[in-house]
């Protein structure tokens, strides 16, 4: 009996021996590697590009994917979706599984098991909320889940709704009648554009495609500048805003980031709309005149671009990270995409070199910053913002906003290439 209850203990022993081991071994490889870390001092490495950098920064900041642009609850919003299309291009890059989760997060939060999109309401037809919907077109391809689908669908209805001017234009938002904004071009065209793709077929895709390519025919008709070959902010068919010229229906002012949307969603657009489409090479000539025109207001010294964009000397005006941002993203990417000569490179790369020494700092850890980004600017509602010089230039500045990280990442995803 002695025997056998020696056994038992000596058994006993050597399973918690190894258990032991075990527990140490994964102890010692856990303090390797916080050694590792701790020995460089930094959360975000300084030997990864840009874009890894920044990403890893934006995830430091916001753990969780829907706190992007400094969310406090989760909402369906439009600027979580600009920095998960950077991680659908990081993560197709490394295939690191860290980016796919902080996507999918996004859609686990947001899309409830029957398909309801979290604070979604598609009676207020505001055109910003169907941007995020290009988070869920990568995750439904990706994981085929029945919700997505359903929210897909639930989107691309309120299109159908949306309403239009007389000839045909989308409104931005049911509150803002008669109005189309740059800023809507981006948060509904490449949404509207890749669903077609994914999901529509013959005569039908062809009039959705008519229909996308009609929005940026109707905003180079309506919204364009033609002696600067810039855009206004916005454009009110009615011309009954305070806002609007009485003559012309236009705001007063050329917004930096409401033209780095247009040029964002043109270069977008154009990863769907098909390669035979006779409306294609009409966008592609619509980015060469936006690009000359950019050019033309670039700082000559610093590379960037200024808060409203044509007044860089009245006092106030800034260089605004969030519209450089975009105007570089979208350039570099026209370049590598055919759509714009190699020479525009030259201007596109002395805008990133302009961001990265004016605009970044480092953190001791490591964590990147974008400084200098205007939080939001719009026309019209309560408070009323008149779209003046002054109220531009005296909106809130503020570090870290997505709807300046992400197209930096973008950018430098293109420069990486």
């Amino acid at each position: 009996m002695n025997f056998i209850n020696h056994n038992i203990k000596l058994l006993a022993f050597a399973a918690l021996g190894s258990g032991i081991f075990l527990a140490c071994a994964q102890t010692k490889v856990a303090t390797q590697t916080k050694t590792a870390t701790s020995q460089s001092g930094k959360i975000v490495p300084a030997h990864l590009k840009w874009s890894e950098r920044m990403m890893l920064s934006e995830m430091h900041r916001f753990p969780e994917s829907w706190m992007l642009d400094f969310s406090k609850s989760p909402k369906w919003t439009y600027p979580s979706a600009i920095v998960l299309d950077a991680a659908e291009q990081l993560y197709a890059k490394t295939g690191k599984k860290e980016y796919y989760d902080y996507i999918s997060d996004f859609g686990e939060k947001l899309i409830k098991e029957d398909g309801t999109i979290l604070t979604y309401e598609m009676e207020k037809y505001n055109i910003d909320l169907l941007n995020s919907g290009n988070v869920l077109l990568y995750l439904y391809e990706k994981e085929k889940k029945e919700k997505y689908l359903k929210a897909l669908q639930t989107l691309r209805l309120q299109i159908d709704g949306q309403p239009r001017t007389k000839e045909g234009s989308f409104w931005h938002k049911k509150i803002y009648p008669y109005q189309v904004w740059l800023d809507g071009l981006y948060m509904g065209m490449p949404f509207y554009t890749h669903y077609t793709k994914d999901f529509v077929k013959g005569a039908e895709a062809t009039k959705a495609y008519d229909d996308i390519v009609f929005q940026f025919d109707s905003v180079q008709k309506n919204l364009l500048d033609k002696k600067t070959g810039l855009l206004y902010h916005a454009w009110d068919e009615s011309k009954e805003q305070a806002w609007a010229n009485k003559e012309t229906g236009l705001s007063p002012n050329f917004w930096g980031r409401a033209m780095g949307w247009y040029g964002m969603a043109m270069v977008d657009v154009l990863d769907y709309l098909p390669k035979d489409h006779p409306g294609r090479a009409r966008i592609i000539s619509y980015i060469k005149s936006y690009a000359d025109a950019i050019i033309k207001v670039q700082d000559k010294k610093s590379g960037l671009w200024y808060q409203v964009l044509d007044k860089p000397l009245e006092k106030g005006n800034y260089e605004e990270a969030t519209a450089s941002a975009m105007f570089v993203y979208t350039m570099i990417k026209s370049v590598n995409k055919g759509y714009l000569p190699a020479s525009y490179k030259t201007a596109a790369k002395k805008g990133y070199d302009g961001i990265i020494k004016n605009l970044i700092t480092v953190d001791e850890n490591g964590v990147v910053n974008l400084n200098k980004c205007c939080a939001v600017a719009g026309l019209g509602g309560k408070p009323y913002r008149d779209g003046s010089y002054e109220y531009y230039v005296n909106e809130e500045i503020r570090s870290n906003d997505a709807k300046g990280t992400g197209p930096f990442i973008l950018a430098s995803l293109e420069f990486e290439k």
